[in-house]
């Protein structure tokens, strides 16, 4: 089954999945879907018999149909290689009645590795079959970990550069020391004075100024993007949670055909969007429970229908999910708007020009897979202590903001259904709100020091990816206003 790709926005000009990829974002703005919704073509239980790499081969080859075999196997073995610190890639973790996935064993600690490993070698792969010249400049904005996961794989990567932006003072300190330190000719780190949907806004922008694109076309770049509006991360997200039921099925957790619940710490929707396509393609899924933090604005879409940026914006303790504007609910409400670009495009107007859009009764219809909720700051940090205290697991804000509203979930249904929590990042990312909670901070030590604690308290050791930081070089400084970002890639590139 060959699938082809349209924008949420257009719906009708086709194009191939390695044509996605490398475009990043439609040019009239829209996102990349599929034009039809593949099926597993291998049994739940012949993918229990099979590693990591081969799961990831049999998901992505059902949407990435225009790569061989050769092609999409050689980019799944480099990325899926060393890099990561055990051999199961994603394993799980039982605790309190539910199964973490962990989903940061790669080189930067966070989920953003199980995409971002993978990326750079699709897209290269991607230049080379389409005939692409010009050197790729990925264009990315971060809340926190797309921006390292995103630099550490297109470091030195020939035919690409890579430029990301992040709010300055709106990440954790390990998180901007680990992307302001970052090596690679080819890199360039900016921090904004702003806010995450201000960066993301104007990384859109960038994509869709035709004179900015004229103008690095003619110095011999074009943009792409590395955030989860590209396919190219979307896809490889699927992966792990089709790997996480086979696991649980070799190991008896469940059996052949058991429905799970997915639970997902939330922010631009991208991560809980691939465990409802995993459902899409035949993953049996009974609910998907959509986490939000303090910045509710999933919850309050999936309570009323509304999705109302207008709102104060919060800096938590769980910064990746620091956002208001959700760039991947496009697609999920493509979907639920019948698949309708001008409905689509409509709404998206509203987003823009007022601040908020509603749904129709029967769009809301299309969102019976998700159950929405939220935990506050102090319903975070109790999740990590009582965890810790009840079982000796550590896990960092936005895994415990997943945590906590799974237990509210329990609370209001009673449904006590297997359920795999995606756990996104490593604690050692956010030492000292972790420690805070676990009651064991010491605030006259550095949050990079306090990994040390941290890693005794844990009794795990100190992931590669903090030790390599702590006296690495700071090599981007860098800081600018909104209406100075087109200026800084323009400068970066020399053109």
């Amino acid at each position: 089954m060959e699938i082809s790709y349209v924008s949420t926005r257009n719906g009708h000009e086709a194009i191939t999945a390695s044509q996605a990829i490398l475009k990043g974002l439609a040019d009239d703005g829209g996102l990349f879907v599929p034009t039809a919704m593949p099926r597993l073509d291998k049994s739940l239980q012949e993918l229990s018999g099979m590693d990591y790499r081969e799961v990831a081969y049999q998901v992505m080859k059902l949407f990435l149909t225009d790569f061989t075999e050769e092609e999409l196997r050689h980019c799944i073995d480099s990325a899926y290689d060393s890099k990561f610190d055990t051999a199961e890639i994603a394993p799980l973790h039982e605790a309190d009645g539910a199964y973490y996935l962990e989903l940061f064993h790669g080189k930067t600690i966070a989920f953003k590795d199980m995409a971002l490993s993978i990326l750079p070698h699709l897209m290269t792969t991607a230049a080379k079959k389409n005939g692409v010249t010009n050197e790729i400049v990925i264009l990315t904005a971060t809340s926190g970990d797309t921006g390292k996961a995103a630099l550490a794989g297109f470091a030195d990567v020939p035919g690409t550069r890579i430029v990301v932006f992040y709010p300055k003072g709106g990440v954790s300190p390990i998180q901007e020391r680990q992307m302001v330190t970052q090596t690679g000719a080819n890199t360039c780190v900016v921090g904004i004075r702003g806010n995450f949907d201000q960066a993301q806004t104007g990384v859109k922008q960038m994509f869709g100024d035709k004179a900015l694109n004229e103008r690095i076309g003619k110095a011999g770049f074009q943009f792409s993007s590395a955030n989860s509006i590209n396919i190219g991360r979307l896809v490889p997200q699927i992966v792990y949670y089709v790997y996480a039921y086979t696991r649980l099925l070799k190991t008896g957790g469940i059996t052949d055909g058991e429905a799970v619940n997915i639970c997902v710490p939330t922010g631009n929707f991208g991560n809980i969007l691939a465990a409802f396509y995993a459902k899409q393609i035949g993953l049996p899924v009974k609910k998907l429970i959509c986490a939000s933090n303090e910045n509710k604005v999933l919850f309050d879409f999936f309570t009323t229908g509304t999705y109302d940026r207008k709102r104060e914006f919060h800096l938590t303790s769980s910064p990746s999910m620091d956002i208001l504007i959700s760039s991947n609910l496009e697609r999920l409400i493509y979907r639920i708007a019948g698949y309708d670009p001008e409905k689509l495009s409509s709404l998206m107007k509203d987003l823009t020009e007022k601040g908020e859009y509603e749904i129709t009764p029967a769009m809301r219809e299309g969102l019976k897979d998700f159950y929405g909720n939220f935990a506050t700051e102090e319903e975070t940090a109790a999740k990590i202590r009582s965890l810790y205290e009840d079982t000796g697991y550590v896990i960092d804000t936005h895994t415990a903001v997943a945590g906590a509203v799974y237990d509210k979930y329990v609370a209001e249904t009673g449904d006590k259904e297997t359920t795999i929590i995606a756990s996104t990042a490593s604690p050692f990312k956010f030492t000292r709100s972790v420690m805070k909670a676990i009651g064991k901070d010491r605030p006259e030590v550095a949050d990079i020091d306090l990994t040390d604690d941290l890693s005794a308290i844990a009794g795990v050791p100190i992931p590669p990816a903090i030790r390599e930081i702590k006296d690495a070089p700071v090599r981007h400084t860098t800081v600018v206003d909104i209406d100075g970002m087109r200026d800084a890639v323009t400068n970066f590139l020399g053109a």
